[in-house]
């Protein structure tokens, strides 16, 4: 009886419109981490370019071999998942949630006691909110294929 009860209260969703999610929280914590970066690198930096094209470069390692990975593990999880409509929420898994919570944490910790010189952060966070862009991209070019895909099998199914 609980169960029948949470699956008519469960705020289900598409597995597109999760996809969909996933690439606009990506790209929300993209706008904000790249705003903080131009904010510091305007304000500290000497030689701006140079802290842009470091940023710019420590992007493409930090996408290829994390937020890459990550991305595709979570557009599979979903893609994957038993339920026609599962939880809205279901975007992330658990530990995903806990990682995400982590890093925020970190993040808010880091500013407020001022532990690395603004000027650093702000070319590590073009870095990091490059890659939090480049994957909420993936989400959408992912999420996009398995549109046309699903829509391909209903059509040979008819």
């Amino acid at each position: 009886m609980p169960t029948k009860i949470f699956q008519i209260l469960k705020p289900g969703a598409p597995k597109p419109l999760l996809i969909a999610l996933g690439a606009a929280l990506w790209g929300f914590a993209a706008y904000r981490i790249l705003k903080m970066g131009f904010i510091f690198i305007e304000r500290h930096a000497l030689h701006h370019f140079v802290n842009y094209l470091i940023g710019v470069a420590g992007f493409v390692p930090f996408f290829m071999l994390v937020f890459r990975k990550v991305s595709l593990r979570y557009i599979t999880r979903i893609k994957n998942l038993p339920q026609h409509r599962p939880c809205l929420f279901a975007f992330f898994d658990l530990r995903g949630y806990i990682l995400m919570s982590f890093m925020i944490t970190m993040g808010i910790m880091i500013s407020h006691w001022k532990v690395i010189p603004e000027l650093y952060k702000g070319t590590f966070f073009i870095s990091l909110g490059l890659s939090l862009l480049a994957s909420s991209v993936f989400y959408i070019i992912e999420g996009v294929q398995f549109v046309i895909q699903n829509k391909k099998e209903k059509e040979s199914e008819d």
